[in-house]
């Protein structure tokens, strides 16, 4: 699998994942994270526009996309919790998949890790397929935070001894 910054003129392949995931969270009982329409057109080309929005390619199709960029994030500053490592880190969002590529979180998680040591992601309550597998690959629930919209989502955090956060 190859996985390079989206650009443009992928826009169209990802809102076509994006649609694909919602229509999974919705089978798998979390029908409200992402709603009818999030993230939004609007929020996908600001993503590509700071180059942060990494879409994954199989066979010379998109099958998948996520955010991946470095630490702070003003909505991680509080948590009903404790982080387990409060130095620099990298953020993982918006990941999605069409479902034609098994084990496609692994290969995302891999490719981040391999940039940095210390990982965070959140997720909704409602979403325990992302809850299972981001404990399956190591993840640790840390707490709760508030998304930018206000509502509520599980924090988690990932940190590997002796690798860098790859920040400076």
């Amino acid at each position: 699998m190859e996985i390079r910054k989206a650009v443009p003129g992928d826009l169209p392949e990802l809102l076509r994942i994006y649609a694909a995931a919602r229509e999974t969270m919705k089978r798998t009982g979390n029908p409200t994270q992402w709603g009818e329409d999030r993230p939004a057109r609007s929020t996908l080309e600001e993503d590509i526009r700071r180059g942060d929005l990494y879409l994954a390619v199989e066979g010379g199709r998109a099958a998948g996309a996520f955010v991946f960029r470095p630490g702070p994030e003003a909505s991680y500053e509080a948590i009903r919790g404790e982080w387990q490592e409060a130095g620099p880190y990298w953020v993982i969002h918006r990941v999605a998949s069409d479902g034609t590529v098994r084990g496609f979180l692994g290969r995302c998680l891999a490719f981040c890790g391999g940039t940095a040591g210390n990982l965070k992601i959140d997720t909704h309550r409602d979403n325990r397929v992302m809850q299972h597998l981001l404990e399956k690959y190591g993840f640790l629930p840390r707490g709760e935070i508030l998304a930018e919209d206000g509502s509520p989502r599980i924090a988690y955090q990932r940190v590997e001894a002796g690798k860098s956060s790859g920040n400076t």
